[in-house]
């Protein structure tokens, strides 16, 4: 069986091949009756993640606040607020899910990435998605339409510009003659880029270029078959295995053996179920959990504390001992 590759401090520490590692998606507060969190305590909120052993945050792009849409996110800039949370914490993943990569030019985003990668000691993941937020590509003067082409374009600008002095072509995003370099450089050899989704490619187009897919919860039938064709395309075509990850949102039940009840993405689930359903996600190949507290009803430190003290050391303490 192939590993996975070695890559930075966050790659190789949150994705351990037949392991689930686990970690906590920003912001970390129930807001369930509104599409804007408070952001109150959120530094207190990161800190705390880390200090119980979560293995990554995850914040996400969101440029504009679309109502309709019905979530404005961490409300920060992803790559300004990475950056500070870089400063606050010292071995927690920071993880990106995802930028849209259309409604960014792809220099800007890669310089940001190395930057907080350099200064994180490696501790960056990078997720890149097409955008599913229509009102968004208008304002932007961007054609939605075109936003497959416009996410490979850029994606391959970022692999391309973290090389020395690059020479290559682009319709979009402007030509480089290997006159002029991008710093600073990743702590590795490259900056880990996870796809979410399809991003409007094929399966092959992701098995191929991506360091690994962040696809959204199926049941446990559609999931396993989504990750065994994912894997055997890896298997037959590249050097290095690839990790499968999702996000799933909970609300933590304080009865230990609440049986599981569907929410949105998710479930409102005891302890017990908790434990064993992300077994099971191990069983069929996802590497990695990334838990929304959003519609968590019960209180937000206990629910934290309660996961660190049952669910953390069924997976963590595998993960550490490889």
């Amino acid at each position: 069986m192939k590993n996975f590759e070695n890559i930075n401090k966050a790659y190789n520490s949150v994705f351990i091949q037949n392991e689930l590692s686990i970690g906590v998606v920003v912001p970390i507060e129930n807001y369930s009756n509104s599409s804007i969190p408070t952001m109150q305590d959120h530094l207190k909120r990161v800190k705390q993640v880390e200090a119980l052993g979560f293995k990554s945050i995850w914040i996400r792009d969101i440029p504009f606040h679309v109502p309709n849409f019905g979530d404005a996110g961490q409300t920060f800039d992803p790559f300004t607020y990475l950056g500070f949370l870089a400063g606050q914490t010292t071995e927690i993943a920071l993880g990106i899910s995802s930028i849209a990569l259309p409604l960014h030019h792809p220099l800007n985003v890669v310089k940001s990435a190395t930057t907080i990668d350099q200064l994180s000691g490696g501790r960056l993941l990078l997720g890149v998605a097409s955008g599913d937020r229509y009102d968004e590509y208008p304002a932007m003067g961007i054609d939605y339409d075109n936003r497959g082409e416009l996410f490979r374009e850029a994606f391959e600008y970022i692999r391309k510009v973290q090389s020395n002095f690059p020479t290559f072509k682009t319709n979009n995003y402007g030509n480089l003659q290997g006159n002029i370099d991008m710093l600073p450089k990743p702590t590795a050899h490259k900056i880990p880029l996870l796809m979410t989704g399809s991003s409007r490619q094929s399966l092959k187009w992701n098995a191929t270029n991506a360091d690994g897919w962040m696809n959204y919860p199926r049941d446990l039938y559609s999931q396993n078959n989504t990750i065994r064709q994912y894997r055997e395309l890896i298997a037959a075509t590249q050097e290095f295995d690839k990790p499968f990850m999702q996000p799933m949102y909970i609300d933590l039940h304080e009865n230990d053996n609440f049986k599981p009840e569907p929410i949105h993405l998710g479930f409102r689930l005891g302890i017990n179920y908790l434990i064993d359903y992300t077994e099971k996600l191990r069983s069929i190949g996802v590497n990695h959990l990334a838990l929304n507290l959003r519609f968590n009803t019960r209180n937000i430190d206990a629910t934290l504390e309660r996961i660190a003290e049952k669910v953390l050391p069924e997976f963590h303490l595998k993960t550490q001992n490889k």
